[in-house]
């Protein structure tokens, strides 16, 4: 008897993906009968996990074998495909320090997963926890397993875990890439699936080099939007980036302006305004899932009694400080909890074609390694990758217009400091990397950022491995 495919989610309890993920899994046949093992160190999150896998599992007619563990190891044993989707530390307290205690020296932020000093605490709170979980998938994961991440800080992520392992890839996958090209469809008034696109990079700061409809270049119409003044009002950053660059990026306006040293400085709110950049976006995002999270567990464990309506008005109410659209995604995230439409995640398009041999391209990070010429060899980069029963097999790009390549290695320079402060246990580069950090060194001077980060260690040291403790 042909043993059963195993996919193992670590951090079940991030509902959305795990809500996506396994809703699209389950629409391929050749993975109906799969086995799915769940895992959470929350056990309340975890039962709920467990139900919305049964939901998509019933909504779509098929009989997986759905199991849900708090103990990671027996989640792990004999899986051939792992997806991570964990949280170190969560919105409270994390997050919430992570924003809090810059702001105290006049460093704010809008999203802080990726980069800045946000995403430099995130990379040095999630790394450790990966690398041990690592070691687990190496122990008892099937020959040929692979690692799915959909973690941020993705590129420190990827970085360290496949310098780290050479038996286990990890593969980063994010939807940036394919939301930005639905995203500036729209704009362009053009079905996204006639476009045809390249992009590459580094995670959050790829940019399309080519992007096309029936074998016509676009890239002049976009550059009008920007010159009528017609760039949608939460887009502002991306359109004055291809202005400046020549090129697009992948990853949102709010995302994009804490990567580089130009949208948000001291005292300067006629920036805000112009380039409507939201700070403290993230935290906000955070809080809508706080009032939405009782209207989930309802609708889980009474099917059909979901209240869009009252879910979006208290969301209305409470005055929450996001971008608009974001409470629009809460409610629809209610309504999802029923839908059976495949999301645009490549984590089940990836295992499928890994399953069936499909061929399919997707944007994936993985290591660089003679992929992309004028960044670093070893840091981690987002290319296209060809996916079959072979495997995840990245493509060569070549040289980026040197502007770009510039441009992404400012970002590269913090990140290879994260990974080298966990890999070499040295302390000293956390400071380096909040020193090289271009929003953070545009603002903060050296006294500042080590003080900065002197209080986010100690505050963050339950998190923390003893080397980098304060």
């Amino acid at each position: 008897m042909q043993r059963r495919i195993k996919i193992t989610l670590i951090g079940a309890g991030s509902i959305v993906f795990t809500r996506n993920l396994l809703g699209d899994i389950f629409s391929y046949p050749e993975l109906a009968d799969c086995e799915v093992a769940l895992h959470d160190i929350d056990e309340h999150r975890l039962r709920l996990a467990e139900m919305v896998a049964q939901r998509r599992a019933a909504a779509l007619g098929v009989k997986p074998l759905i199991t849900a563990s708090t103990d990671r190891r027996r989640a792990l044993d004999g899986a051939q495909f792992v997806i991570s989707t964990i949280q170190v530390g969560g919105y409270k307290p994390a997050t919430v320090t992570d924003f809090e205690i810059p702001k105290k020296f006049g460093l704010e932020q809008t999203i802080g997963d990726t980069l800045g000093i946000g995403g430099i605490m995130r990379g040095l709170r999630t790394i450790p926890v990966q690398l041990a979980m690592l070691k687990d998938m190496e122990d008892v994961c099937a020959p040929g397993a692979i690692h799915l991440n959909y973690v941020n800080p993705m590129a420190m992520i990827t970085w360290a875990l496949n310098q780290a392992s050479k038996r286990i890839p990890t593969v980063g996958l994010c939807h940036s890439v394919q939301h930005t090209a639905h995203e500036l469809a729209l704009d362009l008034g053009i079905p996204a699936e006639e476009i045809d696109y390249t992009c590459a990079g580094i995670n959050h700061m790829s940019f399309y080099t080519k992007f096309e409809h029936k074998g016509v270049d676009l890239y002049p119409r976009l550059r009008q939007i920007y010159a009528d003044g017609q760039a949608p009002d939460w887009n502002r950053v991306r359109y004055e980036m291809l202005h400046q660059l020549g090129h697009f990026p992948t990853e949102s306006s709010e995302h994009f302006a804490e990567y580089v040293p130009w949208f948000i400085k001291k005292g300067r709110e006629d920036l805000l305004a112009k380039y409507n950049i939201p700070l403290d976006e993230y935290p906000g995002r955070c809080q809508i899932f706080e009032h939405a999270w009782p209207y989930i567990e309802r609708e889980l464990q009474a099917p059909g009694t979901q209240d869009v309506q009252a879910l979006t008005a208290e969301l209305e109410a409470a005055n929450i400080h996001v971008m608009p659209r974001n409470i629009t995604e809460a409610a629809r995230l209610l309504e999802g909890l029923n839908a059976v439409n495949r999301s645009v995640e490549y984590g089940g398009q990836i295992i499928h074609s890994m399953v069936s041999g499909t061929p399919r391209v997707v944007y994936g990070n993985v290591r660089n390694h003679h992929l992309i010429d004028n960044l670093p060899q070893g840091c981690a980069v987002e290319v296209p990758c060809l996916v079959d029963a072979n495997g995840v097999q990245p493509t060569r790009v070549g040289k980026l217009p040197i502007q770009l390549a510039a441009l992404m290695r400012t970002n590269v320079n913090v990140q290879e400091l994260v990974v080298a402060a966990i890999t070499e246990q040295k302390r000293e580069h956390v400071y380096h990397a909040a020193m090289l950090d271009p929003h953070t060194a545009a603002v903060l001077d050296l006294s500042q950022i080590r003080a900065m980060v002197d209080e986010l260690l100690v505050a963050h040291r339950a998190f923390l491995p003893d080397y980098l403790q304060a």
